[in-house]
């Protein structure tokens, strides 16, 4: 019998499936053909059942792997969960961008000593991007995270590419600069699991990013001090409130 599960959750690495595994009761373990290992869970207080597994990073590992979940448990959703770099001053550690839109910014075609951009770009479905507005101002997703002051949540575009950028200065950060000059957030995957959701009858597909530097050269720095596991942990906790508006049948408001 084919597994089931209402919501599929991706993430990259080890830390952002651990802070999503927090928040997620896990009950099973399914295996797809090829090897790549599924853990399915309920969210707690509900009868939801959701999807987790570790893609690595890299757009085509994502997209990959994102076919196999799509195709293996036939969601209604795909959520990408994980961190990023910061490309605004305005954004800051621990921070949540919930993707508007994803650019991949690697695309184009050099003429001469010009490169010409020509990017792609995928919006984010529309009902999910209100849902998650609505779960930023019903403020119940802040009670996982339990902090004194919450951290900011950005509805902006993200830049995917297949690099790792830790710098403001040189021809990659020229590049998102003057061309995705709207981009707040980097990373290398959200374009690969945009593209599998796209190509698999227009599936809901929406990037979470908590920021764990400011792709500023200091990336070891935020590293040591602990910030990756922080904003996986808050990307996770509102990734998780936002599946579960969205396999509710009613929507809530805090203090009403």
């Amino acid at each position: 019998m084919r597994p089931r599960a209402d919501v599929v959750m991706l993430t990259a690495l080890d830390v952002e499936y651990q802070a999503v595994e927090r928040f997620v009761a896990v009950e099973r373990a399914h295996r797809h053909p090829e090897g790549t290992l599924f853990e399915t869970g309920r969210i707690p207080g509900t009868h939801n059942t959701v999807a987790l597994t570790r893609t690595g990073p890299g757009n085509t590992t994502a997209a990959l792997i994102a076919e196999r979940a799509i195709v293996m448990f036939r969601p209604k959703a795909l959520l990408f969960v994980g961190i990023a770099g910061a490309l605004k001053r305005e954004v800051r550690l621990g921070d949540i961008v919930v993707s508007s839109k994803v650019y991949a910014f690697h695309g184009g075609k050099v003429e001469g000593r010009e490169f010409l951009p020509r990017p792609q770009v995928w919006q984010a479905p529309h009902m999910l991007e209100q849902l998650a507005g609505h779960v930023y101002r019903s403020g119940t997703w802040e009670k996982l995270i339990d902090e004194v002051v919450p951290p900011a949540v950005h509805f902006k575009p993200i830049a995917g590419g297949e690099v790792v950028v830790n710098t403001r200065l040189g021809s990659v950060a020229e590049h998102l600069r003057f061309n995705y000059s709207d981009a707040v957030a980097v990373d290398m995957e959200s374009v690969g699991v945009a593209c599998a959701g796209y190509l698999n009858s227009s599936l809901p597909v929406l990037s979470i990013r908590g920021i764990s530097d400011l792709a500023d050269g200091a990336k070891a720095v935020t590293e040591d001090a602990g910030w990756p596991a922080v904003a996986a942990r808050n990307a996770a906790a509102f990734a998780v409130s936002l599946a579960a508006a969205f396999l509710s049948q009613t929507l809530t408001r805090s203090g009403g």
